[in-house]
């Protein structure tokens, strides 16, 4: 293996050990795991701190960002998501504009880059502008070269090669424009479905819920969309997600919550609800914070012809057929989004 290569998977291996101590609130293990006590704290406190920049961005979601990484950041996962690909031997500068909806999110582009050889210049959304720098700045600790390799700017992008960008279908146009010219991948919105046969178990239908709740619903992996069968009785459901009931403490949601309550209650829309989430029967796939749409299909024949047609709207598709009830938020190193392979363009870059 290319030793510079070796060394910063090394040293996101050691960033994986850190995050799932901070994803488990662990008291500092002592300087095995690369850090000194002020180090280990001082990341801590971000974490328990971040809803002070970001609302949305509770420790407990952190936490759950952290540790999911932790899960993916070992030594065996990395080499084989990246042995199908050349290592770069003429490094180009790769602008990333990150998005800022969930922890952490931009944070697969700026790996893959950085484990690729190339250079990150890096554009971090204001909504998530520390904890990105927060794990960059302990990883140099285990790869001082990644230094050299990391930009960020907050400003115009200039002296670039390619370009990752994420976010709405309106920026994607503005993305397009500008960047056009360059080897790119350029994301719009997404979002993400679940589709029930009526076989579920509860245990399975209690996992939907993560599916929908982690993260407040933000993230284009989450499920905004409910398909069920045509005699399907939608209290199964509800039971089901009673046990997130507290996710209404939570001010930022329930004044969303309230909002669209009222809203639709004004436009004498029918409407299902228990106090944390609305159910709207709706066509629309992308249903707002604290709502869940849900539509009835006839067949899966049809409805796989219907979803077909939009598969450029849809993230993924939870289901006993598609990603595992509960699994949404917990994607792989080779779950890319919007199933553009970002490992492969970057080697189209060499």
């Amino acid at each position: 293996m290319n030793s510079k290569k070796e060394q910063r998977i090394l040293a996101f291996v050691q960033i994986g050990k850190i995050l799932k101590l901070w994803g488990t609130s662990a008291v500092y293990p002592g300087y095995s795991c690369g850090l000194t006590e002020d180090e280990y704290a001082a990341g801590m406190h971000i974490v328990e701190t971040s809803y002070t920049y970001n609302g949305w961005f509770t420790s407990e979601e952190v936490r759950k960002m952290f540790y999911n990484w932790s899960e993916e950041l070992t030594e065996e996962k990395l080499l084989a998501w990246t042995s199908p690909f050349t290592y770069a031997l003429e490094p180009k500068t790769v602008a990333i504009i990150c998005a800022g909806n969930i922890p952490m999110v931009g944070f697969h582009d700026i790996l893959s880059v950085l484990v690729m050889g190339h250079r990150a210049l890096i554009k971090l959304s204001s909504d998530d502008a520390i904890l990105i720098p927060l794990v960059l700045k302990i990883a140099m600790k285990f790869d001082n070269s990644l230094e050299n390799d990391c930009q960020f700017v907050s400003g115009k992008l200039v002296d670039f090669n390619a370009v990752i960008a994420t976010g709405s279908n309106s920026s994607a146009v503005h993305f397009e424009t500008y960047f056009g010219k360059y080897p790119h991948i350029i994301r719009k919105h997404r979002t993400s479905i679940a589709i029930l046969d009526g076989s579920e178990s509860e245990e399975q239908l209690h996992l939907l819920g993560k599916d929908i709740f982690d993260y407040f619903g933000l993230g284009c992996r989450n499920v905004t969309k409910v398909f069920i069968p045509e005699d399907f009785d939608l209290d199964r459901i509800f039971k089901a997600l009673y046990s997130f009931k507290e996710i209404k403490n939570h001010n930022k949601y329930a004044n969303n919550y309230d909002y669209n309550k009222a809203v639709w209650l004004l436009n004498k829309e029918d409407l299902l609800e228990n106090g944390f989430i609305i159910f709207k029967q709706d066509s629309n796939f992308t249903s707002p914070v604290a709502s869940l749409f849900y539509e009835r299909y006839a067949n899966m024949a049809s409805l796989r012809q219907t979803l077909d047609s939009r598969e450029n709207e849809i993230q993924c598709e939870v289901g006993n057929h598609g990603v595992p009830f509960g699994e949404a938020q917990k994607p792989s190193l080779n779950d890319y989004a919007d199933q553009v392979n970002t490992l492969e363009f970057l080697s189209h870059l060499n």
